[in-house]
């Protein structure tokens, strides 16, 4: 930094600031500000749960944590705590990788959701859950084997208290429903999604009696995304809005009812060798399993839904709809 005297012929140097000089300790904050480290990026699996995606499932995630707690504490008398962790996208795969050899999985249906959900617990975890409800002190020395069917069936009751505290935690992102489907001791075989798909992973700590352990919810993002979607986006403001939305679902639902649908008429599948086919000539006589008396089948894209017999309206072929059989014989 150069600095002009009073005499127009010399010219003085001055030492720059001490914020500017090497070394000094705002450089040095602001050095290692950019020096962060990097976080990896991989573009075949790009991130789609966004910040206020994530936002919206901690706050009823949470809800959920502490209505466990509540559950948890009543349930065994003793004093637990569920803490939510972390919110997570995963592949299935990955949750799995995550989990113990042997751990306690429900497998949920979610309706309206499509799929599955997991709500997993380690064994060390659900069995001092059922040495407290059996009035025993649910001590660290426990064992690690499946649960006998008198120990399922306390905690199933267990269980479906926890899947009923996250439909109502869940409430204000969608109408959940869980019903408990199967329980599956082995993370390899619980057949709940792909391995590639990707689901949602909330990771809490569950504390009983001051002994931490893990505990997981996974659910398909495929089928939380339309949901947070519709609670990230605020509703219609103005009753203008509201009356435009209602009219645009009224036409759609008059368009529908207009629009052609290719319907067939068929009879019953009959079931033919290789080698009967391979020896197919003309003339030949094919044998069908359609009953003389059955009705045919009315189907759309392959699915039935009304029977019918055949006849003519005249010069058109035509079919009489009549009554569903009751056996098919």
């Amino acid at each position: 930094m150069t600095r002009r005297s009073a005499d127009p012929g010399i010219v003085t140097i001055a030492p720059p600031p001490p914020s500017l000089r090497p070394g000094h300790a705002g450089s040095r904050s602001r050095r290692r500000a950019r020096n962060t480290e990097p976080v990896p990026y991989d573009f075949r699996r790009p991130i789609q749960l966004s910040r206020e995606h994530q936002r919206i499932l901690m706050l009823g995630f949470d809800g959920f944590a502490r209505q466990a707690t509540t559950v948890f504490t009543s349930s065994l008398r003793t004093v637990c705590q569920v803490t939510l962790q972390t919110i997570e996208q995963r592949t299935y795969n990955e949750y799995v990788e995550s989990l113990g050899s042997q751990t306690y999985m429900t497998l949920f249906a979610a309706d309206p959701m499509p799929g599955l959900g997991v709500l997993e617990m380690p064994i060390p975890a659900i069995m001092s859950c059922v040495d407290h409800m059996l009035g025993g002190p649910g001590s660290n020395d426990q064992p690690d084997r499946p649960l006998t069917e008198i120990e399922g069936g306390v905690v199933k009751g267990f269980i479906d208290r926890l899947l009923g505290e996250m439909r109502y935690s869940m409430a204000t992102i969608l109408p959940l429903e869980p019903v408990a489907a199967a329980v599956e001791y082995s993370p390899q075989f619980a057949q709940a999604a792909s391995p590639a798909d990707v689901m949602v992973v909330a990771d809490f700590e569950l504390r009983i009696a001051d002994r931490p352990h893990r505990m997981t919810i996974c659910l398909p993002f495929s089928g939380l995304h339309p949901y947070l979607s519709n609670a990230s986006h605020p509703g219609p403001v103005s009753d203008r809005e509201r009356a435009a939305r209602v009219q645009a679902a009224d036409l759609l639902r008059q368009q529908m009812d207009h629009v052609p649908v290719a319907v067939a008429i068929r009879f019953r599948t009959t079931q033919v060798g290789p080698i009967d086919l391979s020896q197919l000539q003309v003339g030949d006589v094919l044998r069908l399993s359609h009953p003389a008396s059955a009705p045919l089948d009315v189907t759309v894209d392959g699915s039935t839904f009304a029977h019918a017999t055949p006849g003519a309206r005249g010069q058109r072929l035509a079919a009489l709809i009549v009554d569903t059989p009751k056996e098919n014989s």
